[in-house]
């Protein structure tokens, strides 16, 4: 059996992004709902490349597609927590990019949450993968973490 490791730190992550939570996260246990967690983590990430000029949702050539996620969950967060997530590159490649994100609940220093997703960045008709180009790689490669 692994041994399952203990949440992250603050430290442990380069950039961050600040989001609250809504009334309509909480589920009948009285506690934020799995699901919402996996929509903070996309939309931490997303709005850190739309922030950084990397992500034109309505209008770019390019789109980042979501093909793999998991998360586990450290402690509870509810409505109105404020939620801060930090977002770090554990492998980028030529065409995708894993994000590792952790979920900070108001001033805590440790991860309520920690998760992952793979993004591949694919031509938006042809939905099939294309390069990072230099402005994508400018931004992310100084979020990479040593392994």
């Amino acid at each position: 059996m692994m041994e399952r490791t203990g949440p992250g730190k603050r430290s442990d992550y380069k950039v961050f992004r600040n989001i609250g939570t809504r009334w309509s996260d909480n589920d009948t246990y009285g506690h934020m709902n799995n699901v919402v967690h996996y929509s903070l983590f996309d939309s931490a990430v997303n709005g850190f490349l739309i922030e950084c000029g990397v992500l034109d949702i309505k209008g770019g050539a390019e789109i980042f597609l979501v093909v793999e996620t998991g998360c586990r969950y450290h402690a509870e967060m509810t409505f109105p927590d404020m939620v801060t997530a930090g977002i770090r590159v554990a492998r980028l490649g030529n065409s995708s990019v894993r994000y590792e994100i952790g979920l900070f609940r108001n001033d805590e220093e440790t991860a309520a949450a920690e998760g992952f997703f793979v993004h591949v960045n694919v031509d938006r008709l042809a939905r099939r993968p294309v390069h990072f180009g230099y402005a994508a790689r400018r931004v992310l490669e100084p979020l990479l973490v040593q392994a």
